[in-house]
């Protein structure tokens, strides 16, 4: 089952917000979806599109927003952003993948606008590559020379720009591109099950227990209750190793963020909003967040774990704190020492090839997993081309996700982990400064 580590900070800042029941009798469905985050509600909301009138069943383990979908950094990025690469740029058909994030997006706009999702959860504010060394901004300069062979606007930032944006003294230089969306993600989700609800029939608490074929439809049992539906979508993200598939083959790494207290009014100059991802992805991402998305705060992202056991302990989350506190007060100095008011791990799953599992894992069962680190925009994509998938239709996106290829094995355990976080370590030590 899901274990968070920490609060889901981003939905305990805006207070309480809409619950669903539990599913405690038996019924049927024409489509059950297995999770309600990025790509669960995506999948939700484009079979609803396709099939109208379809009885669509969403079953969330625990609460909206408060799961992984609710604990990330909030960039919903059109551009190529490979976290293993040098300086993010793809390795593939970048064309291809921006054509395919910004999909994504307009989707995500779209609901935005048939919800009436609140603005300052889904700001289209672009957001700023950071660097602090020389080799960091020699980074930044190689990715600009890549977004200009492909035709994308930027902007380049020099160190006074950096400090009028930030309020801090700390950033050489920076690279603005302006097409990423600024999520409040507890906000945007908790906004898009809503407006969902009234169209498919959504269920908190209700964690799948078993899923088995029994003739023509899946039997999707959950503690107290039980779906019948001929199909399914797992939208489970590392998860899908829990239901037994693609077993060895998912990495399971863990991010943490600190999310300071408000800041006294007219403390930090600067914009009141803005995003910083780090030249060098070992980095440090940053934000600054503003009164309707919960409170004027910082938030500070970094620190990675491998953990194939899919949970983190309260050792491992105290020591990102630490980590998380010289990082805010190095950048902020007139803050030093202002201790976040929350803290939390977050889960993502990567696998060595990059690919996704999205598709038909068995008849009328379909998967919508492996965001490789981006979930808000590839949770999108995955979710969308799942339930096109589910539902018969050809599309450019499903074609996309029909030709990855199936992610390699990874090494056994203990190997796997005590290398793979040895790797972390020392990139994290590489890019100390950013």
């Amino acid at each position: 089952m899901p274990h968070h580590r920490g609060e889901a900070a981003w939905a305990s800042i805006l207070g309480p917000g809409p619950s669903y029941p539990r599913l405690e009798e038996d019924i049927t469905a024409d489509v059950v979806i297995v999770g309600a985050g990025f790509a669960g509600l995506s999948a939700a909301r484009r079979v609803v599109q396709l099939r109208p009138g379809a009885r669509v069943v969403v079953l969330e383990a625990g609460a909206i927003a408060e799961a992984a979908a609710g604990r990330n950094s909030g960039f919903m990025i059109d551009l190529p952003h490979e976290l293993t690469s040098h300086d993010y740029a793809g390795a593939g058909d970048d064309q291809a993948q921006i054509a395919m994030n910004r999909h994504a997006i307009a989707f995500a706009r779209d609901a935005v606008a048939e919800y009436a999702i609140a603005a300052d959860f889904f700001d289209p504010a672009g957001k700023v590559n950071g660097a602090v060394s020389a080799a960091a901004d020699a980074q930044n300069q190689s990715y600009a020379r890549h977004l200009d062979a492909l035709g994308e606007p930027f902007e380049t930032l020099d160190a006074p720009a950096m400090e009028e944006m930030t309020g801090s003294r700390y950033y050489r230089s920076g690279l603005y591109t302006p097409g990423t969306v600024m999520l409040q993600p507890a906000g945007y989700v908790r906004g898009f099950a809503a407006g969902l609800s009234g169209k498919a029939v959504l269920h908190e608490h209700s964690p799948v227990l078993t899923i088995k074929r029994m003739g023509h439809v899946w039997r999707v049992q959950v503690p107290k209750g039980c779906v019948a539906a001929p199909e399914v979508i797992l939208a489970t993200n590392g998860h899908l190793e829990s239901f037994g598939l693609a077993r060895g083959r998912l990495m399971h790494v863990f991010l943490y963020a600190a999310l300071s207290p408000v800041l006294p009014k007219g403390a930090l100059s600067g914009a009141p909003r803005w995003g910083i991802t780090p030249s060098d992805p070992m980095g440090t991402s940053l934000r600054r967040i503003d009164g309707p998305q919960g409170g004027d705060r910082i938030l500070t992202r970094t620190v990675a774990s491998l953990r194939s056991g899919l949970q983190v302990s309260e050792r491992d989350l105290r020591r990102a704190t630490a980590v998380q506190q010289s990082k805010f007060d190095a950048r902020f100095p007139d803050f030093a020492g202002l201790a976040p008011e929350y803290t939390w791990a977050g889960h993502l799953c990567l696998s060595r090839n990059g690919a996704s599992v999205t598709g038909q894992v068995d008849e009328g069962l379909y998967s919508a997993c492996v965001q490789n680190g981006l979930g808000t925009v590839r949770g999108t994509l995955t979710g969308i081309a799942a339930a096109e998938m589910a539902c018969g239709v050809d599309t450019a996106l499903t074609r996309h996700f029909a030709t990855e290829r199936t992610p390699p094995r990874l090494p056994p355990q203990p190997f796997r982990d005590a290398v793979g976080n040895a790797v972390i370590r020392w990139k994290e030590r590489r890019a100390a400064l950013e």
